[in-house]
């Protein structure tokens, strides 16, 4: 374990520490592993190199179609899709959780597709690590 010291501004160091305490971190050394842990998935992403990917949707499966043609693309792009988790939220609203691993571009490309699909409501493609990262 290596050392180093931070310097910062008072007032972001002290809303620094409010959110830790908030989101339940003991100390700010772990706090800052986890800053650096995310942005290193977002530069293998960036780069090409990651591997998995979580993409949320959220939709009103009462919108002609909709469910058929999310259906159709996940159909399509089975070879990205590890597994779907489909959460009826309401009546009307459902909420989809999809694991998907392949090339970061390949991933992107379904996700924006799925997203973009006219009666989505909201959609977000995560990165994740894969298990091969520091």
């Amino acid at each position: 374990m290596k050392r180093f010291g931070v310097s910062m501004e008072e007032e972001l160091l002290t809303a620094f520490d409010q959110l830790l305490e908030k989101k339940g971190y003991n100390n700010r050394s772990e706090a800052i592993r986890d800053l650096i842990r995310r942005w290193l998935v977002e530069d293998r992403w960036e780069k090409g190199k990651g591997k998995v990917g979580i993409l949320v949707i959220v939709y009103d499966h009462r919108k002609r179609e909709l469910s058929t043609r999310i259906l159709k693309q996940s159909h399509h792009h089975h070879h990205l899709i590890v597994s779907t988790l489909h959460i009826h939220l309401d009546k009307n609203n459902c909420l989809e959780v999809n694991v998907l691993r392949g090339r970061p571009s390949e991933l992107r490309r379904l996700s924006e597709a799925l997203i973009a699909t006219r009666g989505v409501k909201y959609g977000r493609l995560v990165p994740a690590p894969s298990g091969e990262e520091p």
